[in-house]
């Protein structure tokens, strides 16, 4: 959800009155107060910082005689024109009878701020809408803020033609936004201008090249590091995902036991009967570690920092899956897309051969379970193999005996297709991201929790899932390093295989099983 930026700021519109002075030192100074002399406009009154004197100024006017005159003032001009410099400046001294030095000015500057320089960011407010998404604003102390002069090192020394030429700036929560024009790849001038950053800064500033929402235009944006540093929680991690994780093996345990499912309060009284649910409960947690496993070995290698894993508990499935956070700053799209795809792909690739051996292998005890033939319908996936492996022996309106692996393994895939949907902080909505652009995955995510919600008027899973999603994993992601540059295709096509086993998974198998019902259409 982008919204537009609006700046909110004290600058002061100079005065063009005819013959006044240009520049007013005060902005609650009227247009009246300004010096009108009897014989000069004083059209070039202006400040000028002297470098070599630690921040003193200088006036420097520029005088203009008059283009006309009454006729009384002729002999008066006359007499001025033959004047030498010191009588102008007697005049001078006349009409500002007790002038500032350079120390009165700076002191009268500090105790009286006024925003002269247009690109100055010290006294604008940003209010919204900046390519910072997810990063809360903050009251930020003068300490932390960049100053004039680094700003001016960062725009004459740091950038430049050959990396990012400035055109303009803007403020940002106590940094900088720099417009202008991108030269080269982004990637390549994102290393030039860190690195100069560094030379210069040290590890004080943290560089983001972006796309501005407002015109899909490439901006730099520079921050204290400061500013950036992670959220911290009353509960600590560890304590409050092993809270979840307790209850996530009960929900497991207990989906697999449908004795106990109708009546959720009588397992507590029959504890012993969770045994049964022991076998499906260790299968889909082995398809869900794989998954997590998957996220961290990408991340390592990715040199992204993962946080716990949050295991989500579900009475119809056993588990919505984990929510994991990412606690650094990723450095580019394409390292995001290797963490959000690898887990996915490592679920997916498990699941599916335990759902082939499940229909391979026949029960252990002869019977397995005994499921109707319409369950298939349910996922075009799972009603697709089956159709495949078991031929004409699946029938409409038949029961059937299957391999409780199916079942398990059926459930593994289905809680890696929930975290594939491309919605908000998902596996799904980071890949979503990750190949197409942070504009493009919130219309994913809005068209997504559309979907979910009128699929919960016929399915409660989906309307539990939409509330997950709506209340934790909206959004949105974490600024990146660099956003500019595109994935490569190889990960690009993983990522994009991850989103059609997901869809594959979540939709229904529309064509019948029984040949001479497609004998009749």
């Amino acid at each position: 959800m982008n919204v537009s930026a609006t700046f909110r700021g004290n600058l002061v519109p100079l005065s063009q009155c005819g013959s006044c002075c240009d520049l007013r030192f005060h902005p609650n100074l009227p247009p009246s107060s300004c010096l009108r002399p009897e014989r000069y406009t004083w059209s070039g009154l202006k400040v000028v910082r002297n470098r070599r004197s630690s921040g003193k100024r200088e006036i420097s006017c520029i005088v203009n005689e008059p283009h006309s005159q009454p006729d009384g003032d002729n002999e008066e001009e006359k007499e001025h024109k033959n004047e030498e410099t010191p009588p102008l400046a007697d005049s001078f001294e006349q009409i500002n009878p007790q002038p500032l030095d350079g120390e009165e000015l700076n002191k009268f500057d500090d105790e009286n701020p006024v925003q002269n320089d247009v690109q100055s960011v010290d006294n604008i407010e940003v209010a919204s809408g900046s390519p910072l998404p997810g990063v809360k604003p903050q009251q930020l102390d003068e300490a932390i803020k960049i100053p004039k002069e680094t700003i001016e090192v960062l725009k004459n020394q740091v950038f430049g033609f050959d990396t990012f030429f400035i055109t303009s700036q803007d403020p940002y929560e106590g940094g900088v936004l720099f417009k202008g024009n991108l030269r080269g790849q982004a990637a390549k001038s994102y290393e030039k201008i860190s690195n100069r950053m560094k030379d210069k800064f040290g590890d004080e500033y943290k560089l983001f090249l972006l796309i501005n929402p407002e015109d899909d235009k490439p901006v730099a944006v520079v921050v204290p590091r400061a500013t950036l540093q992670p959220e911290t929680t009353a509960v600590p991690e560890w304590f409050a995902a092993g809270a979840f994780g307790l209850v996530t093996v009960f929900t497991l345990l207990l989906r697999n036991v449908p004795a106990l499912q109708s009546d959720l309060l009588s397992a507590f009284d029959n504890l012993n009967l969770l045994e049964d649910g022991l076998p499906g409960a260790l299968v889909t947690a082995l398809v869900l570690g794989i998954h997590e496993l998957g996220h961290f070995l990408a991340a390592k290698s990715t040199e992204v920092k993962l946080g716990v894993p949050y295991f989500v508990p579900s009475w119809q499935i056993g588990s919505f899956g984990a929510i994991t956070r990412i606690r650094n700053i990723v450095s580019n799209r394409e390292d995001l897309l290797k963490v959000a795809a690898s887990g996915p792909i490592a679920g997916f690739a498990l699941g599916l051969v335990l759902l082939l051996l499940g229909f391979a292998l026949p029960p252990a005890d002869g019977i397995g379970v005994v499921v109707d033939a319409s369950v298939f319908h349910e996922s075009f996936l799972a009603g697709g193999i089956a159709k495949l492996l078991l031929g004409n022996v699946l029938k409409e309106g038949t029961p059937i005996s299957v391999n409780p692996l199916v079942i398990w393994a059926w459930a593994g895939l289905l809680i890696n297709a929930i975290n594939s949907i491309p919605a908000g902080e998902l596996d799904g909505g980071r890949i979503a991201f990750s190949i197409w652009g942070r504009k493009a995955s919130s219309r994913f995510t809005a068209l997504s929790i559309v979907l979910l919600g009128l699929s919960s008027l016929l399915n409660d899973v989906a309307f539990y899932w939409v509330v997950l999603i709506f209340f934790l994993q909206r959004g949105p992601i974490a600024p990146l390093s660099e956003e500019l540059t595109d994935p490569d295709d190889k990960y690009v096509a993983l990522g994009v295989t991850v989103l059609i086993l997901g869809l594959l998974v979540c939709l229904p198998y529309p064509f019948p099983f029984s040949d001479e019902v497609l004998t009749s259409f």
